[in-house]
């Protein structure tokens, strides 16, 4: 058995609750970003730009998608006979069959998968960040300190730093003191949730805390090791790294690709992100279209006015329609004049002809406010929009709608349409 430096464990479980409709059918790792990636396309392309040719992905809510998305790990140049990529649902054991219980948990239930490597160190990851990063650099980081655990973090705005676990660290990066989601912080360091840990530290406390319900890092694992070794180190990074936990950050992460000089930038050479991609139709622009700062995927048509917009692979836009500031995800379709105006539209989604996307003023939105606000438009996967219907911002959609859904042609701002059988 060749042993591995070090290996990665990718948490891809989550459902990701705040993007509403766009995880009704799929986990967030698996959800559309840029026109052409996932998420989860970021922090793999990042492992094997990094160097690190082993990784284990956990899986739970809804990974049928993510599972046929990552394959065998070609786009990734991860499907290598020792190591590369592999799947880890949680499965049927003689002496139990939980599901993952919380993100340690999630890792203490693959311990022999771990074993199998023999690793020195073990690079805990989150599947639903947007960022570009070396870990080698973490890792040397962690090597030069000799610490049982090193923990990525990053400044952030003072005013932000309560929705963060926070790290409290001395010049030379030893972590003297944690603080999860404080309301008066501290520090302005957070943790983004990237982990690098000695293997043997490791696999003692996720033994010793085996027992914990909900067994997690932040809240367990972490202080554990700090209380028993105090050799904890805070390693900061200072690049773009976007949480798009919320519609809103989800929104506006892809907005930030089309600025001029975009704070993520896609097209570098030295750092490419991979992604599964089977489309090989060119993209089509009709005579009359108008394109203005937008991202357009692969086997896109486009007939009518796209501005300020990210649109997916196998779009497609009808002459006279008008698309504004709006995420398309792929295969989508937009009929014959029909306005979108701030709008996140999922997969395959069908809007009719004549319709107004984004219209009136702001309402608080009755289903889940918290979710569906930023005035956007968020329309889930393969759902109907009839012709000439107008509908308002903070809305969600779920479903084959027909006209009768839309007392008077409209979906007032605030309101909801979910359809038999459907989730939210």
């Amino acid at each position: 058995m060749i042993r591995k430096e070090m290996i990665a464990m990718l948490l891809a479980g989550g459902q990701g609750s705040r993007l509403g409709v766009l995880t009704a059918n799929v986990a967030k790792p698996a959800v559309a970003f840029g026109g052409k990636y996932r998420i989860i396309d970021f922090p793999l392309s990042n492992c094997i730009n990094s160097g690190v040719d082993t990784v284990g992905v956990l899986t739970q809510y809804r990974h049928l998608r993510l599972n046929t998305h990552i394959g065998i790990g070609i786009p990734w140049d991860l499907d290598k006979n020792h190591g590369g990529v592999t799947l880890l649902p949680p499965y049927e054991k003689s002496d139990s069959s939980d599901w993952y219980s919380g993100t340690a948990n999630a890792i203490f239930q693959n311990l022999e998968f771990i074993e199998n490597y023999n690793p020195e160190y073990v690079l805990i990851l989150g599947g639903d960040h947007i960022y570009k990063m070396d870990y080698e650099m973490m890792l040397d980081f962690h090597k030069a300190k000799g610490a049982d655990v090193t923990i990525a973090c990053m400044p952030v705005p003072w005013e932000e730093a309560s929705r963060f676990g926070v790290v409290i660290a001395g010049e030379d990066g030893n972590i003297k003191d944690f603080e999860e989601k404080p309301p008066k912080p501290s520090s302005n360091l957070a943790s983004m949730g990237i982990y690098i840990f000695t293997w043997k530290v490791l696999k003692e406390a996720l033994i010793a805390l085996k027992d914990q319900p909900g067994c997690d890092f932040g809240m367990h694992v972490i202080p554990y090791v700090h209380e028993k070794t105090h050799n904890c180190y805070c390693y900061e990074f200072n690049g773009y790294w976007k949480d798009v936990g919320t519609l809103g950050s989800y929104w506006e992460a892809n907005m930030e690709l089309i600025d001029i000089v975009p704070e993520f930038n896609l097209y570098e050479e030295f750092w490419k992100v991979y992604t599964n991609n089977d489309i090989i139709k060119p993209q089509y622009f009709s005579e009359n279209a108008v394109v203005e700062k937008c991202i357009v995927g692969e086997g896109a048509e486009i007939y009518g006015t796209i501005e300020n917009s990210v649109i997916g692979d196998g779009v497609v836009i009808e002459e006279g329609a008008v698309v504004r500031n709006s995420i398309i995800m792929q295969n989508a379709y937009i009929g014959r004049n029909t306005v979108v105006d701030k709008a996140i539209i999922a997969e395959a989604v069908k809007v009719g002809e004549g319709c107004h996307l984004g219209v009136g003023e702001y309402a608080p939105n009755v289903y889940n406010p918290k979710v569906y606000a930023f005035d956007l438009v968020t329309i889930s996967e393969h759902s109907v929009i009839p012709d000439h219907v107008s509908i308002g911002k903070n809305t969600a959609i779920v479903g084959e709608t027909t006209p009768e859904d839309y007392p008077d042609g409209l979906l007032a701002s605030g309101q909801v349409i979910i359809k038999a059988g459907e989730t939210a």
